[in-house]
């Protein structure tokens, strides 16, 4: 079966696994998905991630990712969006790069120069499309 969005299902792989209170998370791997989980974990919403094979008999691989918790067991992310979706691409300039929360959160976007956050594209002053939202 095809999917039509996998970053939007990695996300909601995600979600889910917070709202369940899961310690770990699979989703089949890409190296998009692979950048967005090591934005994740630089900016400090999980605690790991890694690339498995997926077992036997199967082909490709997974990314475990690890959520995070207080020690109140509160997720570390709040709220996870998926912005720019197959049916609505979402392309900014570097002018006008969402903030989330008024910069408390993080924007995810993949420019000419990789997949980086927000606040590193503006930096850089480069733009691209944003892929998702998280705070």
């Amino acid at each position: 079966m095809t999917m039509t969005d996998p970053i939007a299902d990695f996300l909601t792989r995600i979600r889910n696994g917070i709202h369940a209170a899961h310690e770990t998370v699979e989703s089949p791997s890409s190296n998009l998905k692979a950048e967005v989980a090591r934005i994740l974990a630089e900016q400090g919403y999980i605690e790991s991630w890694s690339v498995a094979p997926r077992g036997e008999g199967k082909t490709g691989d997974v990314i475990v990712v690890r959520l995070k918790y207080t020690r109140e067991r509160h997720p570390a992310i709040s709220g996870i969006q998926r912005v720019s979706r197959p049916g609505q691409r979402t392309y900014v300039d570097s002018h006008h790069i969402p903030k989330v929360l008024g910069g408390m959160g993080t924007t995810i976007i993949s420019t000419s120069r990789g997949v980086m956050t927000g606040h590193e594209a503006r930096s850089a002053g480069v733009g691209g499309e944003v892929l998702a939202r998280v705070w």
